[in-house]
């Protein structure tokens, strides 16, 4: 971990001059505007060449036609990397008063003292926090942001980022982060270590018509084990925000990697991320989420087992409201014998929003002796909601197992009745209903982060029921 300085001052981004000649952001992006940002942040060559091919890749790549409406969706409008307003601090005594209050307000400080092993802050796109418990320092665990990870780490980060895993080429938003990308977190676990406690990132997007696209990369190496958990939030305006955030995730041989999200963005952000995890033989990968929030959303955690006996568990949990459209999934690849998936989509729908589950489980030539089970749920509160399903299972291999199950429904009059009936209210018995329907998720969460999870559900779900 490099030590931050607090009388640090980070430079400009990509800029122009204002008529009183003041610095502001430029929207859009450009071959310009990503060589600037480059050389703003003091990047090796290599990196600066791979934003730039990945902006000639964004500029081929056609936007998707499928999946939620991105017709109201303009680049040249969204400022996609702001000047920096801080400097990064290891202490958090020296972050900025109005930065330091949001993260008290959401208990960070606290939960790093007592439940965690360490934090990094992103603050619009750049790190502000760095933080590490000696103890886990002495075991040779790498845990900063990745900006700091391209400047300490470089011979690592160059060996993962965005070759193997989440190509530029994979879609025309993984290309916009490759050009783009700011932010966001890095951890190496060694060989045999255990973190017994969690590594948690948090970001916050501040201001409005931005993008941002925080980058985090988790290698866990032989026989390793650590949990990571991710939290994000966003201002509410009234202008359209974007989300693109990648995430890599590699599992070595034996080794174990819990990758926990928990989404609070407001109603004007379009959450479009690719995240992807590759397992070597006898590793396990685990993607636990819950989403709240946005205005369209397009993410589908994936999994490419590797190596004999790797394992994928994928449990989510999505509510839309309102205007809300999400198309969501998990995509799980078998590339080897005897590997195991097991896929589990719980989704809410109320007041005409839409959720929908697309996924995908491929059975490769080699993937003898290997089982996959996918189970999607959704709940709608009322009769202007949907939820679909859209689920593609491909076999290449006649000696696999493979089962899928599919079940929407209502809270019907008959629960509600028979809940009232002993004396709970209507929303009451509503947010029972609710919490016992998501409970598969919610248990597999800290209990801190359960309930915040079920208390923002909670929120969602008020003055649902009629």
């Amino acid at each position: 971990m490099a030590t931050t300085d607090s009388t640090r001052i980070t430079k400009p981004s990509p800029v122009v001059e204002d008529e009183q000649g003041q610095l502001r952001a430029r929207t859009g992006i450009s071959r310009e505007v990503v060589e600037e940002m480059s050389r703003i942040k003091g990047e090796p060559e290599w990196m600066r060449d791979k934003r730039l091919k990945s902006l000639e890749i964004f500029e081929r790549k056609p936007i998707p036609t499928w999946g939620v409406d991105l017709s109201e969706l303009d680049f040249d409008d969204l400022v996609l990397y702001s000047p920096p307003t801080a400097g990064r601090f290891n202490s958090w005594d020296e972050v900025p008063d109005d930065v330091r209050q949001t993260y008290e307000d959401l208990g960070i400080p606290q939960a790093e003292r007592e439940h965690l092993a360490g934090v990094v802050g992103v603050w619009d796109n750049e790190p502000v926090y760095e933080g590490l418990k000696e103890e886990y320092r002495k075991l040779g665990i790498l845990f900063c942001s990745m900006d700091t990870a391209v400047e300490e780490y470089p011979d690592l980060v160059q060996q993962y980022f965005m070759s193997k895993c989440v190509p530029p080429q994979d879609n025309k938003f993984s290309a916009l982060h490759g050009a783009i990308w700011s932010g966001g977190s890095f951890v190496y676990v060694p060989p045999g270590v255990k973190v017994d406690l969690p590594l948690q990132a948090y970001f916050r997007m501040e201001g409005q018509g931005e993008g941002t696209f925080e980058h985090t990369l988790i290698i866990a190496d032989e026989g390793a084990d650590v949990n990571y958990i991710e939290g994000c939030t966003a201002q509410t305006y009234s202008v359209n925000s974007m989300h693109s955030a990648v995430v890599e995730i590699f599992v070595k041989a034996g080794a174990k990697a819990r990758y926990t999200t928990v989404q609070n963005w407001s109603k004007d952000v379009y959450n479009l991320n690719t995240k992807r995890a590759v397992v070597d033989a006898e590793g396990t990968v685990e993607w636990v989420g819950g989403s709240m929030g946005a205005k369209y959303v397009m993410l589908y955690p994936g999994s490419f087992l590797m190596g004999e006996g790797a394992r994928a568990d994928h449990l989510n949990v999505g509510v839309a409201s309102g205007g809300v459209w999400k198309d969501t999934g998990a995509k799980v690849v078998h590339l080897a014998p005897n590997t195991t998936s097991n896929i589990l989509a719980k989704s809410i729908s109320k007041d005409g929003g839409i959720m929908g589950y697309r996924g995908l489980v491929r059975m490769g030539h080699n993937s003898r002796g290997s089982k996959a089970r996918v189970q999607c749920d959704g709940l709608m509160m009322d009769d202007r909601s949907r939820s679909d399903t859209w689920p593609d299972i491909q076999i290449q291999n006649p000696h696999v197992t493979v089962a899928h199950e599919a079940v929407v429904g209502k809270i019907s009059d008959e629960q509600l009745f028979y809940m009232q009936s002993r004396g709970f209210s209507e929303d009451e018995a509503a947010a029972m209903i609710v919490n016992g329907f998501i409970e598969p998720v919610t248990k597999e969460l800290p209990m801190e982060y359960a309930i915040e999870l079920n208390r923002l559900i909670q929120l969602e779900m008020a003055g649902s029921i009629g």
